[in-house]
């Protein structure tokens, strides 16, 4: 006797040998033997064979008509046999029966299983849902063929390319678009930024890298809503001629300065903040504006404002015009420059002249200022302001120093980028230059003066610290943001609270409303400041802030990247020198770009060496490299510009702080912090 039984799902024939209880002991036509349960036979059988009787089930199978057996089958529950009897007119052979069974067990959306050779008819709304639904997917099907054929051929789709974007970043991936465009990448052996670049659904490496991050940060897009430019109040005039030190390209001037020798011999500095504070209020539509931005986007070439051109222009220290502005005055003793008093007040300031680093850097240097040479404007001003620097600096080493920390180094070289018609220039700058550090110097104290200010009110602010953290070093050192005044032991400063750039860093704002509570309410400021003790709603500032810089931050650095890699294709460069930053990290020594080299002999710290540049990226930003010689002579130099102290602890960048840079130079920088687009690890 043979049987048709059923196991894990298939439908399966052999010769029944025994017979033990409710199993039956069955041989395949392989000759392997199996033990098949009472339950799970279906036929039993003397003839034909069972392997012709699967054979001939086959046929009979697909030579039934599924709409002709639905209809026979009725509405009620069946067994198979039952409607082999009234399809075929008698009772089915064992060849009929088992192709009649394999045939409803293929057309689930034609009969619902109930058991064991047990079915029922779907009902008719369900069928024709089914089957449309089907249709529908071989429609598709088709669809998504041709699409497939059209980016194999690198054409896009028309329907494909208002989705271009959404496809690299945030994909439906049970969209037909995005089933072809798998398909075609894993034909072609490409990835999909690469098909996207080859059909013409993003123009440009550059503009994939700057798409993705508008689609991930701003998803609407970077309209400003409507608003009202607001009217600031009526300020007393100073009674000084400020000016601003600015990159070229800086259209957001937060800082000024001026300097004033007083009747007693004294000199009064005035460090001079622009004031969008004035105008914008808690909770008001260009607060929400700002609020939702954070901060100011930097990228060589470009970048996103935190507020709209025209309020930035209402409140930009722009030369010639008489501009709101929080002013810190600091009374200087001219014998050894130090600090007799501060004052802050809310005033328009007369704004005489906006200043660049790049028609000055040549001639503002530390020999013409020690000789009294060359003949630039604001010339006795800038000598002054530079004496005061470099107390203030020294100070602040002091401090480090107290800290446990070595002085800074101020022998690295930042980068600036400018890009004009999608070519590059990238320069060299020496970190510390005299404007550099006058700027520098006068801001930290300004962020540190501030921050006293509204710790000995008892207002929150939101400062920068770092030190005094637990676990190891590294996490000690960790900068982070809170909302009490805390030592910043890298910039040797007892509280640093970031206040001067209100146009392009949020946190700046909400200071700078602070601080504005702190002068005009005095010792009522706790309870008239828009942020109270504890408010919760500075917490969530500071952890949106944090991402969103973070964010920022790590998209300036790809940019970057992408055009230190366009500089090398415009220079046609292959054979460049490096510098060893650690282990197998490299950067190259006429641009801010950090390579690594997997497998590259062990070379100290400093080390110059030659490399060959094989290639390079601009999709995925990776370079490749070999190493040619090691420049030895160069290398003792390099060491005793930056000196591996293993006894003093040295600061990496996860420890310091980052600035975000307007081609390369912040108008806020901090003395001893990382640029980004210099990015040497110590």
């Amino acid at each position: 006797m043979n049987v048709f039984f059923e196991e894990s799902g298939d439908f399966k024939a052999g010769v029944m040998m025994s017979q033990a209880g409710e199993a039956y002991q069955v041989e395949m036509q392989s000759g392997k033997r199996t033990k098949v349960k009472v339950k799970d036979v279906l036929l039993q059988f003397a003839a034909p064979a069972p392997q012709e009787l699967l054979a001939e089930a086959k046929v009979i199978c697909d030579g039934l008509d599924l709409d002709f057996l639905w209809e026979v089958a009725g509405e009620e529950e069946f067994g198979f046999i039952e409607l082999g009897t009234e399809y075929f007119g008698h009772a089915p052979h064992p060849a009929e029966a088992a192709g009649l069974l394999l045939r409803l067990h293929s057309a689930p959306v034609y009969f619902y299983r109930k058991g064991k050779g047990r079915y029922k008819a779907a009902p008719v709304a369900s069928l024709q849902a089914a089957l449309a639904g089907i249709e529908k997917k071989k429609q598709q099907g088709v669809i998504q063929a041709q699409y497939v054929d059209q980016l194999k051929a690198h054409e896009l789709p028309e329907s494909m390319r208002a989705l271009a974007l959404q496809l690299l970043f945030k994909p439906d991936k049970n969209s037909i678009e995005y089933k072809a465009m798998e398909v075609a990448c894993n034909e072609l052996q490409t990835t999909p930024q690469r098909l996207m670049l080859d059909c013409g659904g993003i123009a440009s490496p550059k503009q994939l890298h700057f798409s993705r991050f508008l689609f991930e940060q701003f998803p609407k897009g970077l309209q400003f809503p409507s608003f009202a430019i607001p009217a600031t109040p009526v300020l007393p005039v100073a009674e000084v001629a400020a000016f601003s030190i600015d990159d070229v390209t800086t259209t957001e001037i937060d800082d000024a300065f001026s300097v004033v020798t007083l009747a007693d011999g004294t000199v009064r500095v005035g460090i001079h903040i622009a004031a969008p504070a004035l105008g914008i209020k808690r909770d008001d539509a260009i607060d929400a504006i700002a609020r939702a931005r954070m901060s100011t986007v930097y990228m060589p070439g470009d970048k996103i404002t935190m507020l709209p051109d025209d309020l930035v222009q209402s409140f930009t220290l722009a030369e010639g015009k008489t501009c709101p502005a929080v002013s810190l005055y600091a009374t200087l003793d001219p014998t050894d420059w130090s600090v007799i008093s501060t004052e802050t007040r809310a005033e328009a300031v007369p704004i005489a002249a906006n200043l660049r680093h790049n028609d000055l850097d040549a001639f503002v240097t530390e020999d013409n200022l020690a000789a009294g040479a060359g003949d630039y404007p604001h010339k006795a001003e800038l000598a002054l302001l530079w004496q005061w620097a470099l107390v203030l600096e020294q100070g602040r080493m002091v401090k480090r120093e107290g800290f446990g920390l070595r002085p800074e180094q101020n022998n690295r070289v930042d980068f600036n980028f400018y890009v004009d018609d999608d070519v590059v220039t990238i320069t060299r700058r020496k970190r510390g230059a005299p404007l550099d550090k006058i700027v520098a110097e006068l801001m930290i104290f300004a962020n540190s003066s501030w921050g006293k200010l509204m710790n000995d009110h008892g207002v929150p602010g939101i400062y920068r610290a770092q030190g005094g953290g637990s676990g190891g070093w590294a996490a000690k050192m960790q900068v982070r943001m809170v909302t009490h005044a805390a030592p910043h032991q890298g910039l040797g400063v007892d509280q640093y609270a970031w206040s001067t750039s209100p146009l392009r860093r949020y946190t700046d704002l909400v200071n700078q409303w602070q601080i504005l509570a702190c002068v005009e309410h005095g010792v009522m400021a706790p309870l008239a400041a828009p942020f109270k003790p504890r408010d919760a709603d500075l917490f969530a500032i500071v952890s949106a802030f944090d991402a969103a810089y973070a964010a920022y931050g790590e998209f300036q650095n790809s940019m970057e990247r992408y055009w230190c890699l366009r500089w090398l294709t415009q220079q046609q460069a292959r054979r460049v020198e490096a510098v060893v930053l650690k282990d197998e990290i490299l950067r190259l020594v006429d641009l801010p770009l950090v390579i690594k080299l997997p497998g590259m002999q062990a070379l100290p710290r400093g080390s110059q060496v030659v490399l060959d540049l094989l290639g390079w990226d601009e999709v995925d930003l990776s370079v490749e490299a070999r190493l040619i010689e090691v420049v030895p002579t160069v290398m003792a130099q390099i060491e005793d510009e930056e000196p591996d102290d293993d006894t003093v602890p040295a600061v990496d960048d996860s420890m310091v702080e980052i600035a975000p840079l307007e081609n390369g130079i912040d108008a806020d920088a901090e003395p001893g912090t990382i640029s980004d687009s210099a990015a040497p690890l110590s």
